[in-house]
């Protein structure tokens, strides 16, 4: 199969843009930052958190993040005989919205909420036929510079053409909703150590507090705070890995004052104390090794 045969430890390949996951063992949840793209299972399955929302895609569905969003993730129904497989193809803003110029739909409904910065759909046969024409330059890679950008324009006209169009579609909006909230998302996600008000971040984004409140919700699933937070234990999960034994110096270190607040919370998102999760992580990165 294309995808288990080009598939590396870093989900990278010889085409800008695109992704292939061969996961051959099952694995605990782990947390990561989705980025914008659109991920395709064609064997397995995945299952991913955003806030208290639960995203499953199988076999012939693909997801779309059109937000930088902290979730936790791992494939399911894995097995050594039949390994998960995906594709992934990062979404540009700029390309979607050169599309956008060439006629696709772009209707949107002044005060209605943006979608959902995840949503989950079955692949048409058209989506999926121009997913497999551009894996098989992995196997011609002479004709990658020259198609390659033709097959990801179909792609990228697939999905905005289809169920989830309006979602890939506000991404090549400048002043769409998701735009703004996007904006917003960046930024916390750059200052993530600093306290901050949501009405400074609102003022940010160009919206007013409650508007922006309620599309940022609507967009990530959780409110600015509890976002803030997500991304603050993620990066405390990482620095654990590398600094096991300072667990105070860990969690200022992403904007924690009071070590307790920071060991009750990294508790609540990942099921064990920052001490003996930092151990659970030595031991698993010993076992890869």
């Amino acid at each position: 199969m294309l995808l288990a045969r080009h598939a590396r430890p870093d989900t990278t390949t010889a085409i800008d843009g695109v992704l292939i996951s061969a996961v051959d063992r099952s694995a605990a949840p782990s947390a990561s930052m989705t980025g914008t793209v659109m991920a395709l299972i064609a064997q397995g399955a995945k299952r991913l958190a955003l806030g208290d929302q639960v995203f499953e895609y199988r076999d012939g569905q693909y997801l779309v993040a059109s937000v930088d969003l902290p979730v936790t993730g791992h494939f399911v129904d894995v097995d050594p005989r039949r390994p998960a497989l995906g594709f992934g193809l990062v979404l540009q803003p700029a390309a979607v919205a050169e599309l956008l110029l060439r006629g696709a739909p772009t209707e949107t409904h002044r005060g209605a909420r943006p979608p959902r910065g995840i949503a989950v759909s079955d692949a048409s046969d058209d989506l999926l036929d121009a997913v497999v024409r551009l894996l098989r330059l992995l196997d011609r890679p002479a004709d990658i510079a020259a198609l390659a950008p033709l097959y990801t324009r179909e792609i990228l006209w697939r999905l905005i053409t289809g169920e989830q169009g309006a979602t890939v579609r506000q991404l090549g909006l400048a002043d769409s909703s998701l735009s703004h909230i996007a904006r917003a998302v960046h930024w916390i996600r750059d200052n993530y150590r600093e306290p901050f008000r949501v009405q400074e971040i609102a003022r940010r984004a160009g919206m007013s507090e409650s508007a922006f409140y309620r599309n940022f919700q609507a967009v990530t699933a959780m409110s600015p705070i509890q976002f803030q937070k997500q991304i603050r234990l993620q990066e405390a999960r990482l620095l654990l890995a590398t600094s096991p034994g300072d667990i105070t110096g860990v969690g200022h270190a992403v904007g924690y004052d009071s070590p307790s607040q920071f060991s009750r919370e990294y508790r609540r998102q990942f099921g064990a104390a920052p001490s003996r999760d930092a151990v659970r992580l030595r031991e698993t990165a010993s076992a890869v090794l």
